[in-house]
């Protein structure tokens, strides 16, 4: 086979048409599982696409709360030491320290006992209060036009390299009011494709994101919502559906949420003064 596009794997397939069979080879989107370590001690473990590791967990500890802007973040990085690793490969640990190492112990005591995956996200936190305990509504001037809007998935979809050979990657992009694309992340969990571009703008120091919109490919939950908010991310779409607590907590934050962006036609469920004719 040809070059092996980041993300994927190649893979043989016997390919089944009517009665005929036939031996080819194909990609598939990559899955494997990321251990991300503070001061060099467990703290989560996801399942995800490699690539952008670094991204992935800044953007994954902002929404735990680990971190709230970059002056908080120390160091992020793939581990080094093979024998540190233990049984894991050092490409698939990333640790990261601190500015202050003196909340470790705290941190470490406070996480919850779960292993994220692909398709769970943050789970556990099911009411409002607690999801925006720490941080107030979003507050931006931004406007787009509803051209703009439905202009975000065809560009979105054209910056796709992985999905293109696999069918089976999420993407998430990040928008100017204009509907420029500003950056994009692939990933096999729609959580993780957010948590890359929004990780990559906090190692950045460019949060918060109140003059984008965050568009994702797939259904948009509570904790896509809730990624965006901590971001400060104003606009949050999608092709499909939200589900009605991301529609609570968007309508409740200030946030503008809209889905079913295809072809010309959209809704907007909450803040549709950000999105103009």
């Amino acid at each position: 086979m040809n070059e092996t596009p980041a993300g994927t794997r190649a893979i043989d397939v016997i390919r089944v048409n009517g009665s005929r069979r036939s031996a080819d080879a194909d990609r598939v989107a990559a899955e494997e599982p990321l251990e991300i370590r503070l001061h060099g001690r467990p703290f989560a473990g996801i399942m995800r696409t490699p690539g952008a590791d670094r991204e992935l967990a800044a953007g994954f500890l902002l929404s735990e709360r680990v971190l709230r802007d970059a002056d908080e973040l120390g160091t992020i990085e793939h581990c080094r030491d093979r024998d540190a690793a233990g049984d894991g490969s050092p490409e698939n640990i990333i640790n990261v320290t601190l500015a202050d190492p003196s909340r470790l112990d705290a941190l470490l005591s406070a996480r919850r006992n779960v292993t994220t995956n692909s398709s769970c996200g943050l789970c556990g936190r099911t009411t409002i209060q607690s999801l925006a305990s720490d941080v107030g509504p979003v507050r931006s001037g931004l406007r787009m036009t509803a051209a703009a809007l439905v202009a975000c998935p065809h560009r979105l979809r054209r910056a796709q390299v992985a999905f293109d050979h696999t069918g089976g990657l999420h993407a998430a992009g990040v928008f100017s009011a204009d509907g420029d694309l500003l950056d994009v992340a692939e990933d096999v969990g729609r959580h993780n494709a957010v948590d890359k571009v929004i990780g990559r703008r906090l190692m950045r120091e460019t949060l918060p994101m109140s003059d984008t919109a965050l568009f994702v490919s797939g259904r948009t939950s509570y904790e896509i919502v809730q990624k965006a908010l901590y971001a400060g991310v104003p606009v949050v779409a999608s092709v499909s559906a939200p589900s009605s607590l991301a529609i609570e907590l968007a309508d409740a934050m200030g946030i503008t949420l809209a889905g079913f962006v295809r072809g010309d036609d959209f809704n907007i469920y909450t803040h549709a003064g950000r999105i103009q004719a």
